[in-house]
């Protein structure tokens, strides 16, 4: 990828963001074709009282809404964490081009762990996949804020 530029710092200062307001910190960034930022957000599940306010979620809402589509081809996510099996599918029927990620999660991952959603006859496309953006950034946000609740 000649020319690579990561915007995995804009989704680390949405993760830290989120662990600010006692969210769990991660955070995701969509990226246009043209490298522009279309919309960046942290987790959310607590304060909107919603299971499904997570990052990646909340980015693709929001890229979607400015642009008042429901595909997203063409752009790019970059999140702090490894998405949930919730999210991998949603990062699917959003046709999203590539997914960058930092930290894997072996708890609760559904890319490269767990389902592997992507893996699966039923999901209709799979985006690129690039892990370890940044991954030990990510993986310090995350043991910083568990490690505050002990």
């Amino acid at each position: 990828m000649s020319g690579f530029r990561s915007h995995m710092q804009i989704a680390l200062g949405e993760a830290r963001a989120a662990g600010a307001r006692g969210e769990v910190p991660v955070g995701a960034v969509i990226v246009a074709p043209d490298g522009g930022v279309g919309a960046a957000a942290g987790n959310r599940t607590r304060e909107l009282c919603d299971p499904t306010a997570h990052a990646e979620i909340l980015a693709i809402r929001a890229a979607c809404a400015m642009l008042g589509q429901e595909r997203l081809s063409g752009y790019d996510l970059y999140v702090t964490l490894e998405p949930c099996p919730m999210c991998a599918m949603a990062i699917s029927h959003a046709r999203l081009r590539r997914l960058y990620y930092g930290a894997g999660d072996p708890k609760s991952g559904g890319v490269a762990q767990g389902p592997r959603i992507f893996a699966h006859a039923q999901c209709h496309h799979v985006p690129e996949i690039y892990d370890g953006i940044d991954a030990e950034a990510a993986a310090a946000v995350l043991r910083g804020f568990f490690a505050g609740l002990r």
